[in-house]
């Protein structure tokens, strides 16, 4: 069979598209002889959130305090808003939000490297040598497109992770990547304002020439690559005309009481940009953030990272419920697997799939929820195991889109939007 990964594996940049446009297809149709069979959306949009490296479970939102030192790890633990539910003391903040998140303790697929585990998180498949799965952002923006001059799909700082990408579908359908970090000082979205010394009415003349090409190379080009590129052009010429559009990226316009609420650290800004997004039309956006790979000295490492994460996620939960948005927004709370259940030799914890935790929170999701267990050593399972082809076919349910909606790949291969997941009906409003 013939591997149809698109050479296309980081973020949308106009730059970058005309690389790789004039050989991307756009790699499906959907298969006529299938009913699709939509729900009634409760989500508008996504933001999914992924802490890269593997986020311990076992130190976060499923700790273990009557086990073993080995296994319970150096946090105490403090009772959340679900239902007193132990949290641990580093999630401090989001424990007091915990009334309005659902959090999957049982989440399990077996695939212990970061590659694989980034995977199955992003697409919601098992990886394939013979084919590219989208990620679950890249069919958003396919099924659902832009709106309000924004891009569909938007990563946080950056998309430069191949399995964020588009797999067999369009170049068209990546992630337009911010480029810059929206904590700095001078932070600037890149190509979104334009080259010094052209000026709109030179823009327009551009365009114009740019059609006229078009024209004598539509003659002789394959279709579906000129309709990607003109895809692309659309969005980037909109972008640059919409000045709410281009608004909605400009953090200058928050007021500081807000921004400092969040954190003024990269991922508190991170968050609050997701937040202007969804709120301005964007339809899915990704935020990542890493430094979760604590193989060692694991207290001073998760410490450093999860009390920035705290206040910024929980500003983001609380700010998206006070102003209406979250019950119109799905948030979800991802990484690409857990940590070992005991410590290892330099008091750190080492890759661990069979089990970890998630979060889903607001667009039709019940909040005060913990879904599933793990045994006493947070090792398995124990009960309400959940895999990544559920994860995605929830979102994709809660986003009015049918998981069993049949497209095909540029090879002529039908594939489903989600391999055999089911929905997660308890956690549903």
């Amino acid at each position: 069979m013939t591997n149809t990964k698109s050479g296309f594996s980081g973020g949308l940049d106009r730059r970058s598209f005309l690389q790789y446009s004039s050989s991307s297809g756009l790699g499906l149709v959907l298969c006529p002889s299938l009913p699709v069979l939509a729900a009634e959306p409760k989500a508008k949009a996504v933001i999914q959130i992924f802490l890269s490296g593997g986020l311990t479970h076992i130190d976060t939102f499923d700790p273990k305090p009557y086990a073993p030192p080995e296994v319970r790890g150096e946090f105490k633990t403090i009772k959340s808003k679900a239902d007193g539910e132990p949290f641990s003391e580093v999630m401090r903040r989001t424990a007091a939000i915990a009334d309005k998140i659902a959090v999957i303790r049982s989440m399990t697929h077996g695939e212990a490297a970061h590659e694989r585990g980034r995977h199955n998180m992003f697409t919601g498949w098992r990886p394939n040598p013979a084919i590219m799965y989208p990620s679950m952002g890249s069919i958003v923006a396919h099924e659902k497109g832009a709106q309000n001059n924004l891009p569909p799909y938007v990563a946080i700082p950056n998309g430069n992770d191949e399995y964020m990408g588009t797999g067999y579908l369009s170049a068209a359908y990546a992630p337009f990547s911010l480029g810059d970090e929206p904590n700095r000082k001078n932070f600037q979205v890149r190509d979104l304002r334009l080259p010094g010394g052209v000026t709109s009415d030179r823009l327009k003349q551009r365009r114009k020439l740019l059609e006229q090409f078009d024209k004598d190379f539509s003659k002789r080009a394959e279709a579906d690559a000129l309709r990607a590129t003109d895809a692309f052009y659309d969005q980037a010429y909109s972008l640059i005309d919409s000045p709410k559009a281009k608004a909605a990226f400009d953090l200058n316009k928050v007021p500081a009481k807000l921004r400092y609420r969040y954190g003024r650290t990269n991922i508190g800004q991170r968050l609050l940009m997701a937040r202007r997004l969804v709120e301005a039309g964007v339809r899915y956006v990704s935020v990542l953030d890493g430094g979760y790979d604590n193989h060692q000295n694991l207290q001073a490492g998760l410490r450093r990272r999860m009390v920035p994460f705290d206040q910024g996620y929980a500003a983001l939960i609380a700010d998206l419920d006070a102003s209406g948005l979250l019950k119109d927004t799905l948030v979800l709370l991802t990484t690409e697997f857990g940590r070992t259940p005991r410590y290892n030799a330099t008091r750190g914890r080492d890759h661990w799939a069979r089990a970890f935790s998630i979060v889903m929170a607001g667009g039709g999701i019940k909040g005060g929820i913990i879904h599933g267990s793990t045994t006493a050593d947070g090792s398995v399972p124990d009960s309400d195991p959940v895999g990544p082809s559920d994860l995605s076919a929830t979102t994709f349910t809660l986003l009015g889109l049918d998981p069993k909606k049949r497209l095909f790949s540029s090879g002529g291969r039908p594939h489903r939007l989600v391999d055999d997941g089911k929905v997660l009906t308890d956690l549903i409003g």
